[in-house]
């Protein structure tokens, strides 16, 4: 087996003529926190959606390097639907479907051809609980998941990503839409689930980012400048321009 979960080679992506990406490398270990910080604009978002292909969306898109994820170029020789299945995303807005919170979990696994109502009763149990937040909705499962307030939306996406089982969750700035209190418990979430998962978190917030992840990658104009220990990064960095951006003289 790779010893990354997830490596990323000599990656330039092109939105039309802009160059988004620059020779982007970096190896993603298994059963961390990876968080991506930098200034608006720099490629973090856009590294992240590449790592599920998100970006085979967007019109005028091109990609060259290759991605891995187990050693298996996801580009070239990977199913999409294997893809997606083992690389969950939790997006900056909670996004529940406009269905019940029971539909919400049983969704993704019900896709992939589970249909046994006893199984699919343990895995909304066992993903809410995963994702913290059965203690609140184990007597509501019924009832719409737009209900909830805007955390628990978050956790209830973040237990969506996790009843398909996937190896790898992508988190695009998955607290910034939210308040002190559900930001708090969505980066505990983090810290516990790490043990199962790979987490790649792109977060604004520096102080999160030295809270969560073993490793950070600081990004600038579409290149990665610095990727090391979170806390050697924080401490010591060695490029002048990741110490300009951590102290604050811009971004």
């Amino acid at each position: 087996m790779p010893e990354n979960k997830i490596s990323v080679s000599g990656l330039d992506l092109y939105y039309s003529e802009f160059h988004a990406l620059k020779n982007v490398n970096i190896d993603i270990a298994p059963n961390e926190i990876t968080a991506f910080i930098g200034p608006s604009g720099c490629g973090k978002s856009t590294l992240l959606k590449s790592l599920n292909r998100m970006n085979d969306l967007v019109e005028g898109c091109r990609i060259t390097g290759t991605v891995t994820l187990d050693g298996v170029d996801i580009y070239k020789d990977m199913e999409i639907t294997y893809l997606r299945k083992n690389v969950g995303m939790v997006f900056q807005k909670p996004n529940p479907f406009p269905m019940s919170i029971y539909d919400n979990i049983a969704y993704g696994p019900r896709t992939h051809g589970i249909r046994r109502k006893s199984d699919l009763d343990d895995i909304v149990e066992e993903s809410l609980k995963k994702a913290s937040i059965w203690n609140e909705v184990s007597d509501r499962l019924k009832r719409s998941a737009l209900g909830l307030s805007g955390g628990q939306q978050q956790r209830l996406c973040i237990a969506r990503a996790l009843a398909v089982k996937p190896e790898v969750i992508l988190m695009d700035e998955p607290t910034s839409a939210l308040d002190p209190i559900s930001t708090m418990k969505i980066e505990e979430l983090c810290c516990e689930i790490k043990d199962s998962y790979t987490i790649v978190i792109v977060t604004h917030n520096m102080q999160q980012a030295t809270r969560i992840s073993d490793k950070t990658a600081f990004f600038l104009h579409g290149e990665i400048v610095e990727f090391d220990e979170t806390e050697k990064l924080f401490s010591t960095p060695s490029d002048k321009r990741t110490e300009d951006y951590i102290t604050g003289r811009f971004g």
